[in-house]
């Protein structure tokens, strides 16, 4: 964590800290092995942090220093256009990396906040030392390609043809496919707002399914 950075979070103790960095290592390592040498730098510039509900993790307007690795808990990334209407562009659970990477990349404020739907424990990595190691470690870079390639090219292109070629109902089940675990964990106007539908109307869906 940077000072740049203020949050409200509290550090946790020992046991789960270790727990948290084996699930981080675990989940990187799944994309591509990381040598003990990378492994052992990066640790260093990474903090395990309890984040409380409804707490913003990376608010909107502000020059994010960081992203994260969820341990245990559920975030969503969300905007609100000129009318002051929300839309959550996607959600965080555990194994995922929430982060502002546009912002980062740019070193600008971000458009988006990120804020923690149920109390979670994360793992916050400086993104500006995990540059510096991204240009000195070959398996690093590999992670960073492999780990791009599934979540922002592949997951980025199926999300933009589910907008444009299927209608609610469609989108609601395809939904149940990829997350059948959120959806008894988030609030119906959370998922409603992912889908780009009022709550009514997926309320409506909902209904149909179960005739």
């Amino acid at each position: 964590m940077t000072n740049t950075e203020s949050y409200k979070f509290f550090m946790i103790n020992n046991a789960i800290k270790n727990q948290a960095f084996l699930a981080l290592k675990t989940a990187m390592n799944a994309y591509y092995p990381l040598s003990d040498s990378t492994w052992n730098t990066f640790i260093k510039f990474c903090e395990c942090i309890n984040v409380n509900k409804n707490e913003a993790l990376y608010p909107s307007g502000q020059v994010p220093q960081s992203f994260a690795f969820v341990y245990q808990g559920l975030f969503r990334a969300f905007h609100i256009d000129d009318k002051g209407h929300e839309y959550n562009k996607t959600f965080f659970y555990e194994g995922c990396f929430p982060g502002s990477m546009t912002a980062l990349l740019t070193n600008s404020a971000t458009a988006t906040t990120i804020d923690a739907l149920e109390s979670s424990i994360i793992i916050t990595i400086n993104f500006k030392q995990y540059r510096q190691l991204l240009l000195t470690s070959e398996d690093l870079k590999l992670f960073q390609i492999y780990y791009l390639e599934k979540n922002w090219l592949l997951t980025k292109d199926a999300r933009e043809n589910e907008i444009i070629q299927e209608d609610a109902t469609q989108r609601y089940q395809r939904f149940l496919q990829e997350f059948p675990e959120l959806n008894q964990r988030l609030a119906q106007y959370h998922i409603a707002s992912h889908l780009g539908i009022t709550p009514t109307q997926l309320s409506r869906i909902r209904k149909n399914n179960k005739t």
